[in-house]
């Protein structure tokens, strides 16, 4: 039988070894990780992963062909395929500090590049029907060999047409570019966002209607979060520095620093909107990962609390599925700090006084002078918001960052509306966009 062994059993990899086991039932997969709470939550009925599907394909094969364990000698030395999904962290200190990505747990082991094109809440769809797969090989007998070993292993379920094999460069470029790509989509409408709320137009509307040239990613927001996109554009504008060609370097910079501005922009219009002052006033957060699937990585609501707690307001958060441990440690630590491994992470955050973490909406809620919609769970679109408003300060201010609230029926109720790239309500109209 062949053995597949995968070093962490991170995001990427549980999915990804989980749907190979699935369609390769012949071939044995064994994930390993040091950390041991990671493993037995893998192990245990409750994954430590929330993706849909994943549950009931891990189901089908643990115990079978597919094995989580902590004896990683034992199984990389038994393995005839091993996957190393190492950590990529931002450098942080020294040449390209801030930019690079600090290869210093993998630049030895590189010998096949197979980027993932997942993304979070349709990982599974992505890996079971992929529009294609990408191996990237030496270019050598050995490197061919091992390509061709690889592509084997993804033939049992991929049609052969979907993958592509490449030189490593190649195959490392194709992965950053594409998450340049859809970063600069969601930079792109949220900057148009902006422009809608000056002059009047509907974002939505705008979005349907140049989604005729393609309609992925064009959904306004707060920004774009998760653990690549920041990540691979500083990476592409590393090389490019690095290879002499500032003026690409400078494109791609222009898609962090306008995501940057669509989270000062939400911050400031809170601000505004609350007659220029937060300043001891009860804020909710509904949400804080960076979409419905509990990942907290790079999540643009980080910011905007950090934005809200330096204008001195006093936060209330809710998240259906990240803990309070989690949401202290990410609004505690510093950039790029999030992305190493855990155990050169700060032991023991402290914790933020101004910040509560509550257990549901109603009560980040109460007595809160505005509440922020930052994260599409389905549970904040159903709502009882004539409960909520009953129990705020008033006036009572709505700030969706996702749009996914009824405006209208909130208007009726008397809430002051604000959401992204919407007509602005008439509240809201004679106020600044920044304070």
């Amino acid at each position: 039988m062949v053995k597949i062994c995968c070093i962490g059993a991170g995001y990427a990899s549980g999915p990804t070894m989980a749907v190979i086991a699935l369609k390769c039932p012949e071939i044995e997969v064994v994930v390993v990780d040091y950390a041991e709470s990671r493993i037995n939550a893998w192990n245990s009925d409750t994954l430590p992963i929330k993706e849909p599907g994943l549950e009931d394909v891990v189901k089908q094969c643990k115990g079978k062909n597919l094995f989580f364990s902590t004896d990683v000698e034992k199984h990389v030395f038994d393995a005839d395929i091993l996957f190393i999904p190492a950590d990529t962290p931002t450098k942080t200190q020294g040449l390209g500090a801030r930019k690079a990505t600090d290869l210093t747990y993998w630049e030895s082991a590189l010998i096949l590049s197979n980027p993932e094109f997942l993304a979070e809440g349709t990982a599974i769809q992505d890996l079971l029907n992929p529009d294609h797969v990408l191996i990237g090989g030496r270019e050598t007998p050995e490197g061919q060999k091992a390509v061709e070993a690889l592509r084997d292993v993804y033939a049992h379920w991929v049609p052969v047409d979907r993958i592509i094999c490449t030189n490593l460069w190649s195959a490392e470029l194709s992965k950053l570019a594409a998450n340049v790509l859809v970063a600069q989509r969601i930079s792109y409408v949220n900057a148009i966002s902006a422009l809608c709320e000056a002059t009047g137009a509907d974002v939505s509307q705008v979005s349907h209607a140049v989604g005729d040239v393609g309609p992925e990613f064009l959904n306004a927001s707060v920004g774009f979060g998760g653990s690549c996109f920041r990540k691979d554009i500083l990476d592409l504008i590393y090389i490019c520095e690095c290879n002499g060609l500032p003026e690409v370097a400078n494109y791609c910079k222009q898609v962090i620093k306008v995501n940057d501005y669509r989270k000062t922009r939400f911050v400031n219009r809170v601000v505004s909107s609350m007659f220029n002052t937060i300043s001891g006033k009860k804020i909710a957060i509904l949400g804080f990962a960076f979409k419905d699937t509990g990942d907290t990585r790079e999540t643009p609501v980080i910011d905007v609390c950090k934005g809200l707690l330096g204008n001195k307001a006093i936060l209330s958060i809710y998240d259906p599925q990240v803990n309070e441990e989690q949401i202290q440690r990410d609004l505690s630590m510093k950039k790029f700090e999030w992305d190493h491994p855990v155990h050169i992470q700060p032991m023991s955050p402290s914790s933020i006084k101004q910040v509560s973490v509550v257990s549901d909406a109603y009560a980040a809620t109460k007595d809160s002078h505005g509440v922020c919609i930052l994260t599409e769970w389905d549970e904040f679109k159903s709502l009882d918001y004539q409960k909520i408003y009953d129990n705020m300060q008033k006036p009572a201010f709505i700030f969706d960052g996702c749009n996914i609230v009824d405006v209208a029926k909130l208007r009726e109720i008397g809430f002051i509306v604000y959401s992204i790239g919407k007509p602005l309500d008439k509240w809201l109209k004679d106020m600044p966009a920044e304070a």
